[in-house]
């Protein structure tokens, strides 16, 4: 599984991921893998390019921006939003999290088709899809 942090999150979370991860999975910061300037425009097109990736963002706005929106619901990605609590919390409780939901993470990522949303919570296990 390829998954993409977007630069609302922390990348040393996503280099932790991928340490912890590898040689599985492949984790990687926007900021390792694009100039930090890039728009999430052209990010998801790019990733979408690229082939299916999991995006983890704690940007909502991406779910909001009609823009944005569209090229993602086109797009080959899935993305993992994490919800209003979770962007909140501290990187140590969004690290906790992301563990406790890997294997549902890994699981959805296998069984939806690119363009999917879904938002992670903060306690329980089950993941929402964003319509």
């Amino acid at each position: 599984m390829k998954v993409f942090f977007d630069h609302n999150l922390s990348p040393a979370l996503a280099r932790a991921l991928h340490e912890l991860f590898k040689p599985q999975h492949e984790v990687v910061a926007l900021r390792d893998k694009f100039p930090a300037t890039i728009s999430d425009l052209d990010w998801i097109t790019a990733l979408s390019r690229d082939g299916q990736w999991v995006v983890i963002s704690g940007d909502r706005r991406i779910t909001r921006n009609r823009a944005e929106y569209q090229a993602f619901g086109n797009s080959r990605l899935i993305g993992m939003f994490l919800s209003k609590g979770l962007q909140k919390a501290p990187v140590v409780k969004q690290a906790e999290r992301l563990l406790a939901l890997w294997s549902t993470i890994e699981t959805v990522a296998g069984t939806v088709t690119g363009g999917a949303m879904f938002e992670l919570p903060m306690a329980s296990n089950r993941l929402s899809q964003i319509k």
